[in-house]
Protein backbone atom coordinates (compact mmCIF):
# COMPACT_ATOMS: atom_id res chain seq x y z
CA UNK A 1 0.00 0.00 0.00
CA UNK A 2 1.40 3.39 -0.96
CA UNK A 3 2.05 5.97 1.71
CA UNK A 4 -0.26 8.94 1.64
CA UNK A 5 1.22 12.43 1.47
CA UNK A 6 1.44 13.73 5.04
CA UNK A 7 1.75 17.42 4.16
CA UNK A 8 5.14 17.83 5.80
CA UNK A 9 7.22 20.69 4.44
CA UNK A 10 10.93 20.69 3.75
CA UNK A 11 11.27 23.16 6.58
CA UNK A 12 9.69 20.67 8.97
CA UNK A 13 12.10 17.97 7.86
CA UNK A 14 14.93 20.40 8.46
CA UNK A 15 13.60 21.00 11.95
CA UNK A 16 13.71 17.28 12.72
CA UNK A 17 17.23 17.07 11.37
CA UNK A 18 18.36 19.89 13.63
CA UNK A 19 16.82 18.18 16.64
CA UNK A 20 18.49 14.85 15.79
CA UNK A 21 21.94 16.45 15.46
CA UNK A 22 21.82 18.25 18.82
CA UNK A 23 24.44 17.21 21.36
CA UNK A 24 22.69 18.40 24.52
CA UNK A 25 19.14 18.67 25.78
CA UNK A 26 19.50 22.42 25.97
CA UNK A 27 20.88 22.72 22.46
CA UNK A 28 18.22 20.34 21.25
CA UNK A 29 15.51 22.46 22.82
CA UNK A 30 16.89 25.68 21.37
CA UNK A 31 17.39 24.19 17.91
CA UNK A 32 13.94 22.66 17.94
CA UNK A 33 12.36 25.95 18.91
CA UNK A 34 14.25 27.83 16.21
CA UNK A 35 13.46 25.26 13.56
CA UNK A 36 9.79 25.14 14.47
CA UNK A 37 9.61 28.90 14.12
CA UNK A 38 11.30 28.64 10.73
CA UNK A 39 8.87 25.93 9.65
CA UNK A 40 5.88 27.97 10.76
CA UNK A 41 7.10 30.96 8.78
CA UNK A 42 8.06 29.09 5.61
CA UNK A 43 6.31 29.73 2.33
CA UNK A 44 6.56 28.37 -1.19
CA UNK A 45 6.12 30.88 -4.01
CA UNK A 46 4.63 29.67 -7.29
CA UNK A 47 3.06 31.29 -10.36
CA UNK A 48 -0.45 30.32 -11.43
CA UNK A 49 -3.12 31.72 -13.75
CA UNK A 50 -3.72 34.65 -11.42
CA UNK A 51 -0.13 35.63 -10.68
CA UNK A 52 2.13 34.98 -7.72
CA UNK A 53 0.76 32.71 -4.98
CA UNK A 54 2.30 32.17 -1.54
CA UNK A 55 1.68 28.72 -0.06
CA UNK A 56 2.22 28.45 3.68
CA UNK A 57 4.22 25.45 4.83
CA UNK A 58 3.52 22.99 6.22
CA UNK A 59 0.27 22.58 4.27
CA UNK A 60 -2.52 21.88 6.75
CA UNK A 61 -5.08 20.43 4.35
CA UNK A 62 -5.62 20.15 0.60
CA UNK A 63 -8.86 20.41 -1.36
CA UNK A 64 -9.05 19.93 -5.13
CA UNK A 65 -11.73 20.70 -7.70
CA UNK A 66 -9.66 20.51 -10.91
CA UNK A 67 -10.32 17.29 -12.85
CA UNK A 68 -6.84 17.35 -14.34
CA UNK A 69 -5.25 17.30 -10.88
CA UNK A 70 -6.89 14.23 -9.32
CA UNK A 71 -4.80 11.53 -10.99
CA UNK A 72 -1.56 13.36 -10.25
CA UNK A 73 -2.48 13.99 -6.62
CA UNK A 74 -3.58 10.40 -6.09
CA UNK A 75 -0.39 9.12 -7.74
CA UNK A 76 1.61 11.15 -5.22
CA UNK A 77 -0.44 10.04 -2.24
CA UNK A 78 -1.86 13.48 -1.51
CA UNK A 79 -4.72 13.29 0.98
CA UNK A 80 -7.70 15.52 0.23
CA UNK A 81 -10.12 17.05 2.72
CA UNK A 82 -12.66 17.98 0.03
CA UNK A 83 -13.39 17.35 -3.66
CA UNK A 84 -16.36 17.20 -6.07
CA UNK A 85 -16.46 13.41 -5.98
CA UNK A 86 -18.88 13.10 -8.90
CA UNK A 87 -16.15 14.57 -11.09
CA UNK A 88 -13.28 12.38 -9.93
CA UNK A 89 -12.40 9.98 -12.79
CA UNK A 90 -13.56 6.43 -12.07
CA UNK A 91 -9.98 5.28 -12.56
CA UNK A 92 -8.85 7.37 -9.58
CA UNK A 93 -9.88 5.36 -6.54
CA UNK A 94 -8.13 7.13 -3.68
CA UNK A 95 -10.80 9.74 -2.94
CA UNK A 96 -14.12 8.75 -1.34
CA UNK A 97 -16.51 9.99 1.32
CA UNK A 98 -15.75 6.79 3.24
CA UNK A 99 -12.11 7.87 3.15
CA UNK A 100 -12.96 11.18 4.79
CA UNK A 101 -13.22 13.42 1.71
CA UNK A 102 -16.02 16.00 1.94
CA UNK A 103 -18.15 15.84 -1.22
CA UNK A 104 -18.52 19.20 -2.97
CA UNK A 105 -21.16 17.97 -5.40
CA UNK A 106 -20.65 18.89 -9.04
CA UNK A 107 -20.00 22.08 -10.98
CA UNK A 108 -23.72 22.29 -11.73
CA UNK A 109 -24.70 22.22 -8.04
CA UNK A 110 -21.52 22.96 -6.09
CA UNK A 111 -21.47 22.84 -2.31
CA UNK A 112 -18.99 25.63 -1.67
CA UNK A 113 -20.01 25.83 1.97
CA UNK A 114 -18.76 22.27 2.44
CA UNK A 115 -15.45 23.37 0.97
CA UNK A 116 -15.14 26.18 3.47
CA UNK A 117 -16.16 23.87 6.32
CA UNK A 118 -13.31 21.49 5.43
CA UNK A 119 -10.89 24.36 6.20
CA UNK A 120 -8.17 23.57 3.66
CA UNK A 121 -5.05 25.72 3.62
CA UNK A 122 -4.54 24.96 -0.08
CA UNK A 123 -7.18 24.61 -2.80
CA UNK A 124 -6.26 23.31 -6.26
CA UNK A 125 -9.08 24.84 -8.29
CA UNK A 126 -9.83 24.72 -11.98
CA UNK A 127 -11.54 23.31 -15.06
CA UNK A 128 -15.28 22.92 -14.33
CA UNK A 129 -14.92 24.85 -11.05
CA UNK A 130 -12.92 27.72 -12.54
CA UNK A 131 -16.17 29.68 -12.86
CA UNK A 132 -16.42 29.74 -9.06
CA UNK A 133 -12.91 31.09 -8.43
CA UNK A 134 -14.02 34.41 -6.92
CA UNK A 135 -16.58 32.72 -4.67
CA UNK A 136 -14.05 30.15 -3.50
CA UNK A 137 -11.49 32.83 -2.68
CA UNK A 138 -14.08 34.86 -0.77
CA UNK A 139 -15.32 31.87 1.24
CA UNK A 140 -11.79 30.68 2.09
CA UNK A 141 -9.87 33.83 3.09
CA UNK A 142 -7.17 31.87 4.94
CA UNK A 143 -6.49 29.43 2.10
CA UNK A 144 -4.26 29.78 -0.93
CA UNK A 145 -6.21 29.07 -4.12
CA UNK A 146 -4.10 27.81 -7.03
CA UNK A 147 -5.37 27.49 -10.62
CA UNK A 148 -3.30 25.87 -13.35
CA UNK A 149 -5.90 25.38 -16.08
CA UNK A 150 -4.53 25.54 -19.64
CA UNK A 151 -4.78 29.19 -20.58
CA UNK A 152 -6.46 30.40 -23.76
CA UNK A 153 -3.98 31.19 -26.49
CA UNK A 154 -1.17 29.13 -24.96
CA UNK A 155 0.11 25.85 -26.47
CA UNK A 156 -1.60 22.94 -24.74
CA UNK A 157 1.57 20.89 -24.40
CA UNK A 158 3.34 23.65 -22.48
CA UNK A 159 0.29 24.24 -20.29
CA UNK A 160 0.03 20.55 -19.33
CA UNK A 161 3.75 20.53 -18.54
CA UNK A 162 3.37 23.69 -16.45
CA UNK A 163 0.65 22.10 -14.34
CA UNK A 164 2.57 18.88 -13.73
CA UNK A 165 5.79 20.67 -12.83
CA UNK A 166 4.09 23.20 -10.54
CA UNK A 167 2.08 20.57 -8.68
CA UNK A 168 5.24 18.49 -8.42
CA UNK A 169 7.00 21.44 -6.82
CA UNK A 170 4.17 22.07 -4.38
CA UNK A 171 4.06 18.47 -3.16
CA UNK A 172 7.76 17.68 -3.30
CA UNK A 173 7.39 15.37 -6.30
CA UNK A 174 9.67 17.18 -8.74
CA UNK A 175 11.46 13.98 -9.77
CA UNK A 176 8.27 12.11 -10.67
CA UNK A 177 6.83 15.20 -12.35
CA UNK A 178 9.94 15.35 -14.53
CA UNK A 179 9.40 11.71 -15.52
CA UNK A 180 5.74 12.38 -16.33
CA UNK A 181 6.77 15.33 -18.51
CA UNK A 182 9.47 13.28 -20.25
CA UNK A 183 6.96 10.51 -21.02
CA UNK A 184 4.54 13.07 -22.45
CA UNK A 185 7.17 14.73 -24.62
CA UNK A 186 8.30 11.33 -25.89
CA UNK A 187 4.71 10.37 -26.78
CA UNK A 188 4.16 13.68 -28.59
CA UNK A 189 7.35 13.26 -30.62
CA UNK A 190 6.40 9.68 -31.44
CA UNK A 191 2.96 10.74 -32.70
CA UNK A 192 4.42 13.58 -34.78
CA UNK A 193 7.03 11.31 -36.35
CA UNK A 194 4.52 8.53 -37.06
CA UNK A 195 2.02 10.88 -38.69
CA UNK A 196 4.69 12.62 -40.77
CA UNK A 197 5.11 9.32 -42.62
CA UNK A 198 1.42 9.32 -43.64
CA UNK A 199 0.70 13.06 -43.70
CA UNK A 200 -1.43 12.73 -46.83
CA UNK A 201 -4.01 10.76 -44.84
CA UNK A 202 -6.87 12.82 -43.40
CA UNK A 203 -8.08 12.72 -39.82
CA UNK A 204 -11.50 13.17 -38.22
CA UNK A 205 -12.18 13.48 -34.49
CA UNK A 206 -15.61 12.67 -33.06
CA UNK A 207 -17.32 12.57 -29.69
CA UNK A 208 -19.95 9.97 -28.77
CA UNK A 209 -22.55 11.19 -26.29
CA UNK A 210 -26.01 9.85 -25.56
CA UNK A 211 -25.73 7.50 -28.51
CA UNK A 212 -25.02 10.38 -30.91
CA UNK A 213 -21.82 11.04 -32.83
CA UNK A 214 -20.65 14.66 -32.77
CA UNK A 215 -17.88 16.44 -34.67
CA UNK A 216 -14.78 17.58 -32.76
CA UNK A 217 -13.23 20.54 -34.55
CA UNK A 218 -9.49 20.92 -35.09
CA UNK A 219 -7.78 23.39 -32.75
CA UNK A 220 -10.83 24.27 -30.62
CA UNK A 221 -12.70 20.97 -30.12
CA UNK A 222 -12.72 19.06 -26.86
CA UNK A 223 -9.57 17.05 -26.04
CA UNK A 224 -8.60 16.18 -29.62
CA UNK A 225 -8.87 19.72 -31.01
CA UNK A 226 -5.44 20.93 -29.84
CA UNK A 227 -3.86 17.62 -30.91
CA UNK A 228 -4.44 18.57 -34.55
CA UNK A 229 -2.07 21.49 -34.01
CA UNK A 230 0.42 19.68 -31.78
CA UNK A 231 0.86 16.71 -34.11
CA UNK A 232 0.23 18.52 -37.42
CA UNK A 233 -2.79 16.46 -38.47
CA UNK A 234 -4.58 17.07 -41.79
CA UNK A 235 -8.32 17.53 -41.07
CA UNK A 236 -10.79 15.58 -43.15
CA UNK A 237 -13.41 18.26 -42.51
CA UNK A 238 -13.36 21.86 -41.34
CA UNK A 239 -16.46 23.90 -40.55
CA UNK A 240 -17.14 27.46 -39.57
CA UNK A 241 -18.10 28.58 -36.05
CA UNK A 242 -16.73 25.39 -34.48
CA UNK A 243 -16.79 25.16 -30.69
CA UNK A 244 -15.43 23.23 -27.73
CA UNK A 245 -18.90 21.97 -26.83
CA UNK A 246 -18.79 18.95 -24.53
CA UNK A 247 -20.98 16.94 -26.90
CA UNK A 248 -19.14 18.00 -30.03
CA UNK A 249 -20.53 20.24 -32.76
CA UNK A 250 -23.87 19.49 -34.36
CA UNK A 251 -22.63 18.09 -37.67
CA UNK A 252 -24.74 15.20 -38.93
CA UNK A 253 -23.09 11.82 -39.29
CA UNK A 254 -23.74 11.86 -43.03
CA UNK A 255 -21.49 14.92 -43.36
CA UNK A 256 -18.83 13.13 -41.33
CA UNK A 257 -19.15 10.10 -43.59
CA UNK A 258 -19.01 12.25 -46.74
CA UNK A 259 -15.63 13.61 -45.63
CA UNK A 260 -14.42 9.97 -45.78
CA UNK A 261 -11.50 10.31 -43.34
CA UNK A 262 -8.58 7.90 -43.53
CA UNK A 263 -8.26 7.92 -39.74
CA UNK A 264 -10.82 8.57 -36.99
CA UNK A 265 -10.20 9.61 -33.37
CA UNK A 266 -13.04 8.92 -30.92
CA UNK A 267 -13.81 10.10 -27.40
CA UNK A 268 -16.58 8.37 -25.45
CA UNK A 269 -18.06 11.17 -23.32
CA UNK A 270 -20.54 8.89 -21.53
CA UNK A 271 -17.76 6.40 -20.82
CA UNK A 272 -16.06 9.02 -18.65
CA UNK A 273 -19.13 9.91 -16.58
CA UNK A 274 -21.64 8.13 -14.37
CA UNK A 275 -23.64 7.40 -17.54
CA UNK A 276 -21.38 4.41 -18.06
CA UNK A 277 -23.18 2.71 -15.16
CA UNK A 278 -26.67 3.18 -16.59
CA UNK A 279 -28.53 0.24 -18.12
CA UNK A 280 -28.92 1.89 -21.52
CA UNK A 281 -25.25 2.85 -21.88
CA UNK A 282 -23.70 1.75 -25.18
CA UNK A 283 -19.92 2.04 -25.62
CA UNK A 284 -18.64 4.31 -28.35
CA UNK A 285 -17.00 1.42 -30.19
CA UNK A 286 -20.38 -0.24 -30.70
CA UNK A 287 -22.08 2.99 -31.72
CA UNK A 288 -19.42 3.74 -34.33
CA UNK A 289 -19.19 0.21 -35.68
CA UNK A 290 -23.00 -0.18 -35.88
CA UNK A 291 -23.64 3.16 -37.60
CA UNK A 292 -24.77 2.46 -41.15
CA UNK A 293 -23.74 5.88 -42.41
CA UNK A 294 -20.14 5.17 -41.44
CA UNK A 295 -20.04 1.61 -42.76
CA UNK A 296 -18.16 2.51 -45.95
CA UNK A 297 -15.89 5.20 -44.49
CA UNK A 298 -12.27 4.36 -45.25
CA UNK A 299 -11.11 4.63 -41.62
CA UNK A 300 -13.80 2.17 -40.53
CA UNK A 301 -13.31 -0.35 -43.33
CA UNK A 302 -9.51 -0.26 -42.89
CA UNK A 303 -9.74 -0.51 -39.11
CA UNK A 304 -8.02 2.79 -38.38
CA UNK A 305 -10.26 4.09 -35.59
CA UNK A 306 -8.63 5.06 -32.30
CA UNK A 307 -10.63 5.23 -29.05
CA UNK A 308 -9.32 7.42 -26.23
CA UNK A 309 -9.11 5.93 -22.70
CA UNK A 310 -12.57 5.53 -21.20
CA UNK A 311 -11.93 8.11 -18.44
CA UNK A 312 -10.72 10.83 -20.81
CA UNK A 313 -13.73 13.16 -20.52
CA UNK A 314 -13.30 13.58 -16.77
CA UNK A 315 -9.52 13.31 -16.69
CA UNK A 316 -7.73 15.10 -19.55
CA UNK A 317 -4.46 15.59 -17.71
CA UNK A 318 -0.92 15.17 -18.99
CA UNK A 319 -0.99 11.43 -18.30
CA UNK A 320 -4.22 11.06 -20.30
CA UNK A 321 -2.68 12.92 -23.23
CA UNK A 322 0.41 10.72 -23.04
CA UNK A 323 -1.82 7.64 -23.38
CA UNK A 324 -3.76 9.22 -26.25
CA UNK A 325 -0.65 10.27 -28.16
CA UNK A 326 0.94 6.83 -27.81
CA UNK A 327 -2.31 5.18 -28.93
CA UNK A 328 -2.55 7.49 -31.94
CA UNK A 329 1.11 6.86 -32.79
CA UNK A 330 0.52 3.13 -32.76
CA UNK A 331 -2.35 3.51 -35.20
CA UNK A 332 -0.32 5.80 -37.47
CA UNK A 333 2.56 3.33 -37.47
CA UNK A 334 0.21 0.55 -38.56
CA UNK A 335 -1.27 2.77 -41.26
CA UNK A 336 2.21 3.37 -42.65
CA UNK A 337 2.92 -0.35 -43.11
Amino acid sequence: MKNRFKLVSIATVAALALVGCSSTDSTSSDSSSTAESTAAASTLTIEDNHGTEEISLPIEGVAATDNRAFELLDRWGVELVAAPLQLVPFTVTGYTEEGGVANLGSHREPDLEALAAAQPSLIINGQRFAQYYDDIVALNPDATVVELDPRDGEPLDQELIRQAETLGEIFGEEEDAAKIVADFESALERAKTAYAAISDQTVMAVNVSGGNIGYIAPSVGRTYGPIFDLVGLTPALEVGNASSDHEGDDINVEAIAAANPDLILVMDRDGGTSSRNEADYVPAEQIVSDNEALANVKAVTDGFVYYAPADTYTNENIITYTEILNGMAEMFEKAAQ
